[in-house]
């Protein structure tokens, strides 16, 4: 006998998984940025997104 199709719960498992996969796709990106970031800045100072204060 055949099981019963459960829709809903399926595609919200599609859903979740594809969910969980955009983001870690996110962090490998971001992940990516930092390091290239990291290689381009010699002095290994992270951008605090303030303008330097020259007095």
């Amino acid at each position: 006998m055949a099981r019963k199709p459960n829709y809903p719960f399926e595609r919200m498992e599609r859903e979740r998984q594809k969910a969980a996969k955009a983001t870690e796709k996110a962090n490998a990106k971001r992940d990516q940025r930092e390091r290239e970031r990291a290689l381009a800045d010699p002095t290994g100072a992270a951008p605090s997104g303030e303008p330097a204060d020259e007095s």
